[in-house]
């Protein structure tokens, strides 16, 4: 309740509707179309489990409209992943929608370019999604009203690279918005004392990883394997078609092997320092990464921005190598338990983990960029891992399997421990500097709304008209 004191009154309204509207609408899909004919569609009935009412348009935006039935869709997205409607109203629900409008149309006018191949890949992402929750596409051809799968994907297409236009234009507004540590100072003193947040309970880990030693003849195996698919490439198959069969990646495997990334994307360096020597339509050569091996294929380069596919195959890992993984790990915990070395410096000269051995072993929150993990945040796996081990305890070897199946054994210590407590800014810097940036960041978005909502055609009509809206739609 103090946190949401804090953004309704430091922050203020228009913040906590947005954080409000970002956690549930990532997912909402609702039927909005470019405009094609200035003459209004049909009417058609819409079942919103109370009524049967007539569906028709509530609401223009440059070259989009916004149906009566997108507000009750909204409503049913919500609910379906469990969230609470009852205090979202139907003007709310109508400002959000005006807002990705908006955001879609202006990014139509900066030029902002979404491509199929893009577009097809959230695709099969989302279908694959769908089709795990109820089982079978044609339940999700019938939910959305539609006489078969071509014309739902069809329709699908447009609702995607609408969402996805909205997305790289919220991005654009915000990605200069930098914060400073005066201003971060300045947002703290402003917060009054008897409303300062409070931050749950929270822990500091560090743990140290054994790979398990892969032979030559596997790795080689798997060299021969990838030459073999990029022959068959070479030759005319699809490689798309091969990443969906045989990738071990399974961020990109159900997309064809799809990325789209900058230099600054943050893939390790083996990665893009392939990817960025391609031409388009060439397929480099078989080459290491601490995943595995990959082969690239190049589809576009624009400008700084390459968009390809990639297969990625690890080596086999026998069972004797992880056994060996296993004692070299016990070996490991064996002396730091002996206080023979520390576990900082046993992370310094034993792990293979890269990313962690230079600061001891010392985890970094991928959400926060802190090392500080919430328990009521803390991944599960992970929580399960050091939710039982007192200070200094080192835990067994635990063998561990990441989302791309490889294998590897670990040890884990907790190294700080840090009660719930009221906000305190030399403690908590890092997280009073994103609400910080936050409110920032909705103030920036906030003035590009004003000064765009001038420049663009928007209608309301109806019983909407009498909405009281955060942003100024109406024009009064």
């Amino acid at each position: 309740m103090l946190l949401k004191k804090l953004q309704l009154k430091t922050i203020g309204y228009r913040l906590v509707l947005t954080m409000c509207f970002l956690l549930f609408f990532n997912s909402v899909i609702s039927a909005q179309e470019i405009i094609k004919d200035p003459v209004a569609e049909k009417p058609a009935e819409l079942h919103t489990g109370q009524k049967q009412k007539i569906d028709g348009i509530i609401a223009t935006v440059g070259d989009y409209i916004v149906l009566d039935s997108d507000i009750d869709k909204g409503y049913l997205e919500i609910a379906s992943q469990g969230g609470n409607v009852k205090d979202i109203t139907r003007c709310q629900m109508l400002g959000k929608l005006l807002e990705d409008k908006l955001y879609a149309h202006q990014a139509i006018q900066d030029s902002i370019v979404v491509s199929d191949a893009e577009v097809r890949g959230m695709m099969d992402e989302r279908l694959n999604y769908m089709v795990q929750q109820v089982g079978d596409i044609n339940k999700v051809v019938e939910y959305y009203k539609k006489s078969s799968v071509e014309e739902f994907k069809t329709y699908f297409a447009d609702i995607l690279k609408e969402q996805k236009l909205a997305s790289e234009m919220r991005d654009k507004i915000v990605k200069d918005v930098q914060i400073t540590p005066e201003e971060v100072r300045n947002f703290f003193k402003k917060i009054p004392k008897d409303e300062l947040p409070t931050f749950g309970a929270e822990m500091e880990v560090a743990q140290i990883v054994v790979d398990p030693a892969v032979s030559k003849e596997d790795k080689q195996k798997v060299i021969d394997r990838l030459n073999d698919i990029r022959k068959d490439v070479l030759e005319g198959s699809s490689f798309a078609t091969k990443a969906v069969l045989y990738s071990q990646d399974p961020a990109s495997s159900p997309n064809g092997g799809y990325y789209k990334m900058t230099r600054k994307t943050p893939f390790v360096k083996e990665f893009k320092d392939v990817a960025f020597s391609l031409q388009e339509g060439e397929i480099s050569a078989p080459f290491e990464t601490i995943f595995g091996f990959h082969i690239i294929m190049v589809d576009k380069i624009k400008g700084q921005e390459v968009e390809l596919r990639h297969i990625l195959i690890a080596p086999t890992v026998s069972e004797n190598a992880l056994k060996e993984a296993k004692e070299r790990a016990a070996n490991i915990r064996a002396k730091i338990v002996s206080k023979t070395i520390t576990f900082a410096d046993a992370a310094r000269t034993e792990s293979d983990e890269k990313e962690t051995k230079a600061n001891g072993g010392t985890l970094v929150n991928p959400n926060t960029q802190d090392t500080r993990f919430e328990l009521t945040k803390m991944d599960p796996t992970l929580y399960s891992q050091v939710s039982n081990l007192k200070d200094d305890e080192v835990s067994q070897p635990i063998l561990n399997t990441d989302d791309k199946g490889k294998k590897t054994y670990k040890l884990i210590t907790v190294t700080n421990r840090i009660d719930e407590h009221t906000a305190d800014y030399a403690k908590d810097y890092t997280k009073i500097k994103e609400l910080a940036l936050k409110e920032k960041q909705i103030n920036a978005i906030a003035k590009w709304f004003d000064a765009k909502i001038k420049d663009t055609y928007i209608k309301i009509i109806g019983e909407y008209r009498d909405c009281t809206f955060a942003n100024n739609w109406l024009k009064k």
